[in-house]
């Protein structure tokens, strides 16, 4: 009787060890967690991002330094793959904004056209060396002042850029972050990334 309690023991001991052992495994997945050095995202390998469709309003809120999301979701060029935006020159062969589509947005937005020289620029929200595109839900009207303003959006889309030609973000995670919330990527920068990026730029480059 006592030998049997003496197993039972033993039993039960053993599966809780073995439960505790089971829990500390790591658990497989479907999933990859990419670091992006900003954030983890958790993507499937082919994840492709849905971006929204604009909404048609009279008239366009501009959001602190953010676009109207609904005006303004942002777009892409479909075809627009790592390898392509990663080669050097592609933002050159791809601009292509009109003064009458920069009037027209800025009108969206409640603004006159032109702007005096470095107040505002024509900003493409997901920016072409990440694949953005020229269509208008892509575009926005974006002031220098107060800052963060669109020379700290510049910092944070050679940011991406450098992290998805490193293969350390995936495209895609990029192309909706910056489309969402830029601001919540520049606030996570660190000073010396900060001044790191600033440095590649030999002087700021008005795009009005």
């Amino acid at each position: 009787m006592q030998f049997s309690k003496i197993l039972v023991t033993i039993f039960l001991i053993g599966m809780f060890v073995y439960g505790f052992y089971e829990q500390q495994q790591p658990k497989p997945s479907s999933l990859s967690r990419v670091s992006t050095g900003v954030q983890e995202v958790v993507l499937s390998a082919d994840t492709k991002y849905a971006l929204d469709s604009p909404v048609s309003k009279d008239r366009c809120v501009i959001n602190g330094a953010l676009p109207d999301h609904e005006c303004t979701p942002g777009a892409i060029f479909p075809d627009a793959t790592k390898d392509i935006i990663c080669v050097p020159g592609y933002t050159a062969k791809v601009r292509n904004v009109s003064a009458s589509t920069k009037k027209k947005i800025y009108t969206a937005y409640g603004l006159a056209y032109p702007q005096v020289t470095g107040t505002y620029e024509a900003d493409h929200l997901i920016p072409l060396e990440l694949g953005g595109s020229n269509e208008i839900a892509n575009l926005f009207p974006e002031a220098g002042s107060p800052t963060p303003g669109f020379h700290e959006k510049d910092l944070v889309e050679n940011y991406l850029h450098q992290e998805v030609c490193a293969g350390r973000i995936n495209l895609s995670s990029a192309q909706i972050q910056i489309a969402n919330d830029w601001l919540a990527v520049y606030n996570e920068l660190k000073p010396e990334q900060i001044k790191e990026l600033r440095g590649q730029f030999s002087s700021w480059t008005e795009k009005n």
